[in-house]
């Protein structure tokens, strides 16, 4: 489903009227806490049709937080600075074989509001899961992905560290970098993330929900 391809939640319409009144314009934003373990990360909102006091969350977001179907879940609409930097760290070396892995990323990107720090994120393409575990992000550890260009960097992925070193652009840079012993790099993708609605406006009153979540369908 569309849920799945990225990290925005189902609210209830009751959430948007909330939003509105407080002067929160899209696209939005959230912190997400369980609040049985206190893991959280941030997400944006796809739409607003769901039950009320119920959303409705990606599964692997569900499983990054420890959540069943269920759980209660806290809410906080909050503004996250643009991102600068990312660093991911795929899980799969089949990664490695795509062809044009700055378009695939530009296009699968804009199904996330925002990334944080320590988050693994599912990105489907081509009718395949490809994990990603978020390594970096500047300027802060949570950031928004949206109007922005951002540095994308990759350390090898988890299931073959020594292939990904093979795949590395020779270039002095890289060599000095790896005798320093410092991480291994790919070229640095610029992604440009261009999106349809404005910016998050900044606002005095920042909105807390509790929900119970709830898998989607």
């Amino acid at each position: 489903s569309n849920l799945e391809s990225g990290n925005k939640i189902i609210m209830p319409p009751s959430a948007l009227d909330e939003l509105l009144y407080a002067g929160v314009e899209y696209p939005m934003l959230f912190e997400i806490r369980n609040s049985s373990n206190g893991k959280f990360s941030h997400c944006g909102v796809l739409e607003f049709t769901a039950e009320e006091g119920k959303i409705f969350v990606p599964s692997w977001m569900m499983k990054n937080m420890q959540l069943e179907d269920g759980n209660l879940v806290f809410l906080r609409s909050t503004t996250l600075a643009k991102g600068t930097f990312l660093k991911l760290q795929p899980h799969t070396k089949d990664f490695l074989d795509l062809s044009n892995i700055k378009a695939m990323l530009e296009t699968t990107l804009r199904s996330f509001s925002c990334v944080t720090t320590g988050d693994t994120i599912m990105i489907p393409y081509n009718k395949k899961e490809y994990y990603f575990d978020v390594i970096e992000t500047k300027p802060s550890n949570a950031i928004s992905i949206i109007e922005t260009d951002c540095e994308v960097d990759f350390a090898p992925p988890l299931d073959s560290e020594e292939e990904f070193k093979k795949k590395l652009p020779s270039t002095s840079y890289d060599r000095k970098q790896q005798q320093q012993g410092c991480d291994y790099f790919f070229n640095l993708l610029t992604l440009t993330f261009s999106f349809l609605h404005e910016s998050v406006k900044f606002h005095d009153r920042l909105l807390t929900f509790d929900y119970v979540v709830h898998f989607s369908s």
